[in-house]
């Protein structure tokens, strides 16, 4: 088989799969196992793949994120779902972090609790929070022109400050070996920071975002409570998994 016949195998593989295996690469392919390696490597420099341990993932990275206006449309019914239940965990004098992402945009516009605080670094939160009459504060930094977030060492230095009841976080992929992965490194920081500093810690996800990986782990599965829109057993025995209904 000619090389270039055998990665696209490999690819179309990964593609099915999400992950894979080298021993499970050895035999579709039939070469041996020094051969898959050298394929995985020069995948990897190529950006088509993720090498982890045992094998490879497909790499959700930085360079095919989509922007925060075409996430809004994706799976939208879902995500409205789990941001009334996140909504629903909110209480009277909570003191609230609000993440950029489009699952927790939807859920600036349904908190009806006046006497909370919200911190988020989620440009497109803001005046849904005001309108709301609820007191906000935004992170001061860079913003990210794709996913409207701000981040960097300003909004980190920002964010240290706070100490929350409650943070309610966007993500891009999770996994169980993996964990919970975003795309951008920038990003990942500020997602870690305020579940440190938080009591309570919720990641909003909706089903595709399971099974994957991205470029830059956050956090493990185990510190923070899923809130998605269906059942997913394979979690249950590593963290909280609330399941919304539909």
């Amino acid at each position: 088989m000619l090389t270039e016949q055998r990665q696209e195998l490999i690819l179309k593989e990964l593609n099915k799969k999400g992950i894979v295996k080298v021993n499970q690469l050895v035999e579709i392919t039939n070469s041996s196992e020094s051969t898959i390696r050298r394929d995985l490597s020069y995948l990897e420099q190529q950006n088509k793949l993720k090498r982890v341990h045992g094998g490879a993932a497909l790499l959700e990275g930085r360079f095919n994120e989509e922007s925060f206006k075409d996430k809004l449309i994706h799976n939208k019914r879902e995500k409205v779902s789990i941001a009334k239940y996140a909504v629903s965990l909110i209480e009277e004098g909570d003191s609230i972090y609000l993440d950029a992402g489009t699952t927790t945009y939807e859920m600036a516009k349904l908190i009806d609790k006046k006497d909370i605080f919200v911190v988020t670094n989620g440009v497109d939160n803001v005046d849904l929070l005001l309108e709301r009459g609820i007191d906000v504060y935004i992170l001061g930094g860079k913003i990210k022109p794709k996913t409207k977030a701000v981040v960097g060492s300003d909004a980190f230095k920002n964010l240290e400050k706070f100490r929350f009841d409650k943070v309610f976080i966007g993500i891009n992929s999770i996994h169980l070996e993996y964990g919970l992965t975003t795309p951008d490194t920038e990003e990942a920081i500020m997602k870690k920071r305020a579940i440190d500093n938080s009591t309570e810690s919720f990641v909003l996800a909706d089903h595709s975002k399971f099974d994957k990986i991205s470029f830059v782990k956050v956090t493990d599965i185990s510190d923070v409570i899923i809130i998605t829109d269906k059942e997913q057993r394979n979690y249950t025995k590593h963290t909280e998994i609330e399941v919304t209904e539909q």
